[in-house]
């Protein structure tokens, strides 16, 4: 099974695919506790309850879903077709994405924000997600569906930028079970260093390539 991108089964995949995403930020307000009406007194008893660390989590899982949402996007852009493959491993994907806001409830709970096991687990996650776009690009290239012609020293680069994000994941994982969940959190922040340097040496290839990312 193969069609082309100017095909119904082209965009009704891509409408699929952009549904799931919006449907997993959409599950991500149910994480957020409505606090009792004796706690709204100041910001200080509405954060004793709780709901800073539920925000943060918030905040962390919907700028990872529109990311997520957007590499889709820009890989699916690159394609003249799709076929069985390409579909299957979105289809992974998606019940990857949608699997965040679970995750998300565990990390993000005041009373398990310390605990290693759910800070593990959204990093499995969020790793595994990346992992198989990855895997699923990958195939495209292999099989002819990609209409970019892409260096071999742009795609280093590329996988580079791409494996950086679930490394610091992992990184995360035994940084958790060491010093506790929010340690393994912080780890997270390394993405804001290596996230955009990769990026750029990505970029900054791809224009000295004459390739439109």
């Amino acid at each position: 099974m193969r069609f082309a991108r100017e095909s119904p089964e082209f965009d009704r995949s891509l409408s699929f695919f952009d549904a799931v995403y919006g449907f997993a930020l959409t599950l991500l307000i149910a994480n957020l506790d409505v606090p009792p009406p004796e706690d709204w007194g100041s910001v200080r008893t509405l954060m004793a309850h709780g709901v800073g660390t539920q925000l943060l989590g918030f905040l962390i899982s919907f700028f990872v879903i529109v990311q997520f949402w957007r590499t889709n996007q820009d890989v699916i852009a690159r394609l003249h077709g799709m076929d069985r493959a390409v579909v299957t491993w979105n289809v992974y994907r998606a019940g990857l994405v949608i699997f965040i806001p679970f995750t998300t409830q565990a990390m993000s709970d005041p009373d398990m924000v310390d605990l290693p096991l759910p800070t593990a687990l959204y990093a499995v996650n969020i790793s595994a997600a990346i992992l198989i776009q990855m895997r699923m690009y990958a195939g495209a290239v292999r099989r002819g569906l990609v209409r970019i012609k892409v260096s071999d020293r742009l795609a280093r680069a590329e996988t580079v930028d791409a494996l950086s994000k679930p490394a610091v994941f992992l990184a995360s994982i035994p940084v958790a079970f060491a010093f506790g969940g929010i340690a393994g959190k912080m780890t997270w922040l390394l993405l804001l260093i290596v996230g955009p340097a990769t990026g750029i040496i990505a970029g900054r290839i791809a224009r000295q390539d004459g390739v439109d990312l």
